[in-house]
């Protein structure tokens, strides 16, 4: 499912067409982001926004990564006037509980025995500004995991580097044994950036693609 926002523009602002003058700018420092937004051949440049992206106490998972794709959006696209800056944000959650980068083996291990079995709710948000313009979507993906045995965890965490992804797995590689099956209106959102949501707030931003 992949639910687009009302825009929010305040008045008419001069922008800058996205150009390999004025490329667009990607609010993250993720290669993975930048590896599929490279899909779209449009010319962008990765800046990392260095935002606290700490959720707020209580905060829903559709809400933390509302956000913080806003957020970094923002941020950037303060310090770049009329340049359109695109921000994401992912955030996986089961049985309530958000899950994010798991930072070590331990924690990766620990994410992938309370995901065994379990039904994952993936929700990436993307935010397209310049200056008061903001256009923004939010893609839902269903993930359905297996019953994993410990050793099985132990041998996919071996074979694939996965510290810095949300959920401890990378479905674009041996993580997709992992699952008994995936829901999705956007294969790309679940590694990060649903490229279908965002080639349509590239449109609404009158960036035509192809």
């Amino acid at each position: 499912m992949i639910e687009f926002a009302p825009s929010q523009v305040k008045d008419f602002v001069m922008f800058k067409p996205i150009s390999s003058q004025y490329p667009l700018i990607l609010a993250s420092s993720s290669r993975y982001r930048a590896e599929l937004l490279r899909r779209l051949q449009l010319p962008f440049t990765g800046i990392a926004p260095d935002l606290d992206e700490t959720p707020l106490p209580g905060e829903a998972a559709e809400a933390l990564t509302r956000r913080l794709a806003l957020a970094k959006a923002q941020a950037l696209a303060q310090r770049h006037p009329g340049r359109w800056v695109l921000g994401s944000d992912q955030a996986a959650t089961a049985d309530g509980r958000i899950l994010g980068k798991p930072g070590s083996r331990e924690r990766a291990a620990e994410q992938l025995g309370f995901l065994s079995g379990r039904r994952v709710d993936f929700l990436t948000a993307v935010a397209l500004v310049c200056d008061d313009q903001v256009f923004s979507a939010l893609d839902l993906t269903t993930v359905q995991f297996r019953v994993l045995e410990k050793a099985e965890i132990e041998r996919y965490l071996d074979a694939e580097a996965v510290l810095d992804c949300a959920g401890s797995f990378k479905c674009e590689g041996l993580g997709i044994t992992l699952f008994e099956h995936i829901r999705s209106d956007d294969p790309t959102g679940l590694i990060g950036l649903p490229l279908i949501a965002v080639r349509r707030l590239l449109a609404q931003a009158s960036c035509a693609l192809p």
